[in-house]
């Protein structure tokens, strides 16, 4: 006989075309029924330990997710979460990529190990959304979207150039190889770097550990750009960000931003995201750049290649799946599912258009229109 909890979610699933203990590849097998305690006390945190916990299994994760957040049954569930839900917003009070708790915040992730990173990630470890213009190869698909982020700033040989949140050095090696320009790279990855100044041998390439607040240059860059670093930055550090980075800018120079964006403003991530992937990283909308933008750049371009994030954490995962076995003695179970949960997830929300990723060519207030290929 079904307890009153299994039919209370069997009845919400079901507006999303998900069976418990169905034979559907999206349908979700219940291994023990404390799941559903954890998920009416803990929301989607419960969700996602439960998961790491086998109390539930499905085969097709990114498919059940995308079904879910199109159905927004997150605000079909009542009662005790919406309670939880409450207490969240007490966090938006103070602010959570303050400097110091940013400097442990980024590492958390980063850090966890290179051997994780390496076979999951294209030859120049670009840790971000691929472009698949006219290939279905990781590889490709990273060069062809490291290539249009240098053509939408039009980069030129012997330019001076900072890479935001730099991550392994991937822009920064394209740029300096394809495009013969001076790079620097702002991180606060010890791993990254290591291994970074290693595959950038040779290139006119800098990496500098230090948060882009502290950061002090010698003399103003030609082109800045960021690549999936604001998402750590925060709603209440927007505004600096903007500040800081047009303050590293020549006067005529171009900023590429490159983020994740969410369909609605929020102040916090996910909470199982954020305590067991991104501490405190939060997904920008549309409005929260704007405002924060004003009077500081002018936006000559705004490109969205959402879906393409969504081919991009499958393939990571297909390649974390095939390396695992060399992995799983050293990192375990418990991380393998927590990984993989993190990797389908996330393309299921893409998938679902619940996130997207937007690339804005900036430029300051009172610039000349700057000419560059769009490249799309």
């Amino acid at each position: 006989m079904k307890s009153p909890k299994y039919k209370l979610f069997e009845e919400l699933l079901y507006k999303a075309d998900i069976k418990l203990n169905g034979d559907r590849p999206w349908d979700i097998k219940i291994n023990d029924e404390t799941v559903f305690t954890k998920i009416l006390e803990s929301g989607s945190l419960g969700f996602g330990e439960g998961y790491m916990d086998h109390l539930w299994d499905c085969n097709q994760l990114d498919e059940m997710i995308n079904r879910v957040l199109k159905a927004d049954l997150d605000k079909k569930i009542t009662g005790k979460e919406k309670l939880l839900l409450g207490k969240e917003k007490l966090k938006t009070l103070i602010n959570p990529q303050s400097i110091l708790r940013t400097k442990k915040d980024v590492p958390f992730h980063y850090d966890i190990g290179n051997d994780i990173f390496e076979p999951m990630l294209d030859k120049y470890m670009t840790y971000t959304c691929a472009y698949f213009k006219d290939s279905d190869s990781l590889d490709v698909a990273q060069e062809q979207k490291l290539d249009l982020v240098c053509k939408k700033m039009g980069l030129k040989k012997g330019m001076r150039v900072l890479d935001i949140g730099c991550g392994w050095g991937s822009f920064m090696k394209y740029a300096a190889e394809h495009y013969g320009v001076v790079c620097d790279g702002l991180t606060l990855s010890k791993e990254q770097v290591k291994l970074g100044i290693e595959k950038c041998k040779g290139l006119d390439v800098n990496f500098v550990l230090t948060d882009y607040r502290e950061y002090v240059p010698t003399e103003k860059y030609d082109r800045v750009v960021s690549i999936g670093m604001i998402e750590h930055v925060g709603p209440l550090n927007y505004k600096e960000f903007f500040e800081c980075s047009t303050s590293f800018l020549k006067d005529d120079g171009l900023f590429l931003l490159h983020t994740i964006g969410g369909v609605e403003t929020v102040k916090s991530c996910d909470p199982w995201i954020r305590k067991y992937i991104f501490p405190n990283g939060v997904i920008p909308s549309v409005a929260q750049l704007g405002s924060s933008m004003e009077n500081i750049f002018n936006i000559e371009d705004f490109h969205n290649i959402g879906p393409d994030y969504d081919k991009t954490l499958v393939k990571w995962y297909e390649n974390f799946e095939n390396s695992w076995k060399n992995l799983e003695e050293k990192y375990g179970d418990k991380f393998y599912r927590m990984w993989k949960y993190y990797l389908l997830s996330c393309a299921g929300a893409f998938r679902s258009r619940k996130l997207n990723t937007w690339q804005l060519v900036l430029s300051k207030i009172g610039t000349e229109k700057q000419e560059y290929s769009r490249a799309i």
